[in-house]
């Protein structure tokens, strides 16, 4: 479904993580399922985290986008800021996911901003405005993420 791009990073980001030798864009990428349903994470910041998704081969039986992968683009997305905003020291683990559909999508690509609600020392909130191609707004989401303490070396485990 089109060309792979390349996640974009700011420098203080690729810094504040180049010491443990990781592929970031793989980190910070939507992983196994949001590959399957062909997710892009496009922009990755703690204060904007970008990204889309096809709509076919992501909808229910009435050729609609499915309002799970909208929860999967959501998700995927407000994860990743969560996950910078923590930096290597933490991981994020997502404990509350709500989904507003406005309207439906047929056909094309969807695109979801993750922005900012909160950021603190042991929980992050981000609200994910998803559009379609036209820039009409096909879903609302909110997600919080508990940040728990970890070890480094967990990025490094197979």
């Amino acid at each position: 479904m089109g060309e792979q791009r390349a996640t974009t990073f700011p420098q203080e980001i690729i810094d504040q993580w180049a010491g443990l030798g990781l592929d970031l864009g793989a980190l910070f990428s939507a992983g196994h399922l949001g590959t399957r349903m062909s997710v892009q994470v496009l922009e990755a910041a703690p204060e904007r985290i970008v990204g889309t998704m096809p709509v076919e081969g992501n909808t229910q039986p009435y050729g609609l986008l499915h309002g799970g992968a909208s929860a999967v683009l959501a998700e995927t997305l407000g994860s990743v800021g969560a996950m910078l905003h923590g930096g290597p020291t933490k991981l994020a683990v997502g404990v509350d996911l709500n989904c507003t559909h406005h309207r439906g999508a047929r056909s094309g690509l969807v695109t979801g901003v993750a922005t900012p609600v909160h950021r603190g020392r042991s929980s992050a909130t981000y609200e994910v405005a998803i559009t379609d191609e036209d820039g009409r707004r096909v879903c609302s989401a909110r997600l919080t993420c508990m940040l728990r303490d970890v070890d480094a070396s967990v990025y490094h485990r197979g």
